[in-house]
């Protein structure tokens, strides 16, 4: 199983830069890039929320589950 990070799509549907998103939710551009390429272990609930807000999308639109044949 796993979780893949679909941030790259919204923010392209949205036409908005990771270093504008950056700015909005006021968070550093190398952790947002590390949320961005699926590198990420974790992502808490304010950040969601924040990327969320600005994207004007849900945490489902983000965050998507997979099943890997396990």
């Amino acid at each position: 199983m796993s979780i893949i990070v679909n941030l790259d799509v919204m923010m392209a549907k949205r036409k908005m830069s990771l270093n504008e998103l950056s700015v909005k939710v006021d968070l550093t551009l190398s952790n947002l890039s590390i949320l961005k390429t699926g590198k990420a272990k974790a992502i808490r609930f304010s950040t969601l929320e924040a990327i969320c807000k600005v994207l004007n999308c849900q945490p489902g639109d983000i965050l998507e589950y997979t099943n890997d044949g396990e």
